[in-house]
C-alpha cells in the first residue's frame, strides 16, 4: 500500500512550531536521562519499542545549586515506550527516575513525544523526520519544570558509514528560564559498521544557549561520547558508551547504555 502523508499535517507541525517559538520560552537541556541521537525511522504500526536508558555520572556537579540536586554519582533509569501509529508516525512516552546516596530512588518526571517522518514512497535521498517533546520534571532535578522541544532529524547511510544530525530547539514553559528565548541544543552521530553485528562511532551533544546570543564556551554544555552499537537482531537495540564534558558547565564523565526490545502485534500471515 502506498504511504500517504497528508500535507495539512506538515502545515500543522510548522504552525505549532512557529507559535511556540514566538510565544513560549526556552529550556536549558534537561539532565542526562535519555542520551541518544535519533535516527529518522519510526516504529512500524502495530508495533511497540520498549527501551531502558541507564546513565551514571561518575564525575559531575558536586554541589546543590538553586535547590537542584548535584549530579555527581547520580544514576538515571529512563523507561521509554514508543508505539507505532502509521507507516510514517509514532508516539513515545518517557518515565524518568534517579537514584543517589542521600536521596534514594525518586521519580523525576514524564515526557510525551509524537513524531512524523517523510514516507519511503517519497524517495528522498536522506531520511527526515520531526519530533516534538513536552513534559514535566521535578524542580529538585531541573529548575525549569515544564519544557518543550522540537527536533528535526536527518540521517543517511553511506555504505558502512552512518550519519545523523538532530538540530533541536528548546523552550521553557515554566521556570526561571521562561524569558530567555529559544535554546539551541544540537546532537550528531557518526558511526561505522565494523561487522554486520558491531558498529562504533562518536556521538555529540550540546546546549549552546539562546539563539542569537549563545553562551560563552565556558558556560555551554557539550558532551562527546565514544559509543558501540550491537546489531544482534532486528528485535533488539543495544547501545553503550562513555562520554566526557570538556566545558565547565558540563558533567565531566558519564557512562550510558540503552537496551531496547521491539514487539510486533501483527497477526502472522496465513500459510498458503
Amino acid at each position: 500500500m502506498r504511504d500517504v502523508f497528508p500535507w495539512p499535517l506538515w502545515w500543522i507541525c510548522a504552525l505549532l512550531a512557529f507559535g511556540v517559538i514566538c510565544g513560549a520560552p526556552p529550556a536549558h537541556a534537561q539532565g542526562n536521562y535519555e542520551i541518544q541521537v535519533y535516527g529518522a525511522d519510526t516504529v512500524e504500526p502495530k508495533s511497540t519499542m520498549v527501551e531502558l536508558h541507564s546513565n551514571f555520572t561518575p564525575e559531575g556537579q558536586k554541589y546543590e545549586i538553586d535547590g537542584v540536586y548535584p549530579t555527581n554519582h547520580q544514576e538515571h533509569e529512563t523507561l521509554e515506550i514508543t508505539q507505532g501509529l502509521t507507516s510514517w508516525s509514532e508516539v513515545g512516552f518517557y518515565v524518568f527516575t534517579s537514584e543517589q546516596n542521600g536521596h534514594g530512588v525518586q521519580w523525576v518526571g514524564d515526557h510525551i513525544r509524537p513524531r512524523v517522518r517523510a514516507p519511503d514512497s517519497w524517495h528522498w535521498p536522506v531520511g527526515v523526520s520531526l519530533s516534538t517533546e513536552v513534559g514535566y520534571q521535578r524542580a529538585v532535578y531541573s529548575r525549569d519544570t515544564w519544557t518543550w522541544e522540537i527536533r528535526p532529524i536527518v540521517d543517511k547511510y553511506l555504505g558502512r558509514w552512518y550519519l545523523a544530525v538532530n538540530p533541536a530547539l528548546e523552550r521553557t514553559w515554566h521556570g526561571p528560564d521562561i524569558a530567555q528565548g529559544v535554546g539551541f541544543s544540537p546532537a550528531a552521530k557518526v558511526s561505522y559498521d565494523f561487522t554486520k553485528q558491531i558498529s562504533g562511532g562518536v556521538e555529540y551533544y550540546a546546549d549552546y544557549g539562546r539563539l542569537g546570543a549563545f553562551d560563552s564556551l565556558h558556560m555551554q554544555q557539550q558532551q562527546i561520547f565514544v559509543v558501540t552499537d550491537l546489531n544482534v537482531s532486528p528485535k533488539w537495540e543495544i547501545n553503550f558508551g562513555v562520554g566526557v564534558g570538556p566545558t565547565a558547565a558540563t558533567d565531566h564523565l558519564i557512562v550510558k547504555g540503552i537496551i531496547g526490545r521491539h514487539f510486533s502485534w501483527k497477526k502472522p500471515s496465513p500459510v498458503e
